[in-house]
C-alpha cells in the first residue's frame, strides 16, 4: 500500500497538468497521447547519455561547486533540455498541429510530463514516500516551466520559418534551448548544493520556478484569451 500511494504522488501531478492540455489542444487526442508517450519513451535515452556525460565530469568532489555545476548545467539540464527539443522538432514541428506559441508551449510541456513522470516513477523505486511527493510538487513544475519557455521560443522559431527567416528561426530555437538549461541548471545547483551549505540553498528554487512561470503567464495574456494557460 505505502508503495502504491508513493507511485501515485510521483505520477499525479504530471498526469493532471497533461490532461489540462489534453482538454484544451484542438490537435488530435491521440496525437497528444504519443507526445506524451515519446516524453516517456525518450527518459532511456536521457539517462544513458546522462551516465555518458557524467564520465566527463572531471573536477573532484571537494571542489563541489565546479563538480555540481557540471552535474547541474552539463549533465542534467543540457541533455534533459536538448533531448526534450529533439522530440518536438522530429515528431511535432514540421506537423499542421504546431502553428505558433500556444502550440510550442503545449506540445513541449506535454513531452516533459511524460518524461517528468517516467524520471519520477524511477526516483520512487529507490527512494521514500517524502521523495515522491517532494519530487512530485517541484521536480513537475520545474520540468514545467523550462519546456513552457523553451516552446514559447519555439513557437516564435515556427513562425519564423514559416514567414521563410531561416536565420531568426534558428535564433529562436538556441534562445529557447539555452534558457530552458538555464532554469533547468540553477534549479538542480541550488539543490545540490542545499545539502552541503545549507537548505536555505533549496528555497531559491520556488522563486527560480514561479518567476519563470508567470512571465510565461505574462506572455501568454499578452496573446489574447485563447492562447492563456
Amino acid at each position: 500500500m505505502h508503495a502504491f500511494f508513493s507511485f501515485i504522488a510521483a505520477v499525479l501531478p504530471a498526469l493532471l497538468l497533461v490532461r489540462y492540455f489534453y482538454k484544451a489542444n484542438p490537435a488530435p487526442k491521440r496525437f497528444i497521447v504519443k507526445v506524451f508517450l515519446l516524453g516517456v519513451i525518450y527518459t532511456l535515452p536521457v539517462y544513458i547519455l546522462e551516465v555518458i556525460l557524467a564520465r566527463y565530469n572531471m573536477f573532484p568532489r571537494w571542489s563541489f561547486v565546479l563538480y555540481y555545476f557540471f552535474e547541474a548545467f552539463i549533465v542534467a539540464g543540457l541533455c534533459e533540455e536538448y533531448i526534450k527539443l529533439r522530440i518536438i522538432k522530429k515528431y511535432v514541428y514540421g506537423t499542421v498541429f504546431f502553428q505558433g506559441e500556444r502550440d510550442g508551449i503545449i506540445f513541449t510541456v506535454v513531452a516533459s510530463m511524460g518524461f517528468a513522470c517516467m524520471e519520477n516513477i524511477l526516483y520512487v523505486v529507490n527512494h521514500s514516500w517524502n521523495m515522491a511527493l517532494a519530487r512530485g510538487f517541484t521536480a513537475v513544475p520545474m520540468h514545467a516551466v523550462c519546456s513552457g519557455v523553451m516552446g514559447y521560443s519555439l513557437g516564435k522559431a515556427k513562425r519564423s520559418q514559416i514567414l521563410n527567416r531561416l536565420a531568426e528561426e534558428k535564433k529562436y530555437i538556441n534562445q529557447g534551448l539555452w534558457e530552458a538549461i538555464l532554469i533547468h541548471g540553477c534549479y538542480d545547483f541550488f539543490l545540490f548544493l542545499s545539502p552541503i551549505l545549507g537548505s536555505v540553498f533549496a528555497m531559491f528554487t520556488i522563486p527560480l520556478v514561479l518567476g519563470y512561470y508567470l512571465e510565461l503567464r505574462n506572455k501568454m495574456k499578452r496573446m489574447g484569451p485563447e492562447a492563456r494557460i
